[in-house]
């Protein structure tokens, strides 16, 4: 298996920001409990207000089932509606990493 890196850029609304980052804890404990191919998530904010997650996943497979079920989930359902608007959603094969995951 290679490791998967997943990134999906969106926009957060406008009341949204402070919620989005205070259920982000309990949103990836029920997404680790669902999908645990899920190895490490970060979460970016970009200077002109642009949000970037990314997750690293075990697998490929494992990442395209979390992306196709996320919604299955009821904590990552409420997270994804504090989003304004998808920027898109891509994986990226993992060919080197610092740390080396355990």
């Amino acid at each position: 298996m290679t490791m998967t890196m997943e990134f999906a850029r969106f926009t957060v609304r406008d009341d949204a920001e402070g919620k989005l980052v205070a259920d982000r804890p309990a949103m990836l404990a029920a997404l680790r409990a669902r999908f645990p191919g899920c190895l490490a998530a970060y979460l970016t904010k970009d200077e002109d207000g642009t949000w970037i997650d990314l997750l690293l996943w075990r697998s490929r497979e494992e990442a395209e089932e979390g992306a196709r079920l996320l919604n299955t989930v009821p904590e990552c359902a409420a997270w994804v509606e504090l989003i304004a608007e998808a920027g898109g959603l891509r994986h990226a094969e993992v060919l080197d990493a610092w740390p080396a995951p355990k």
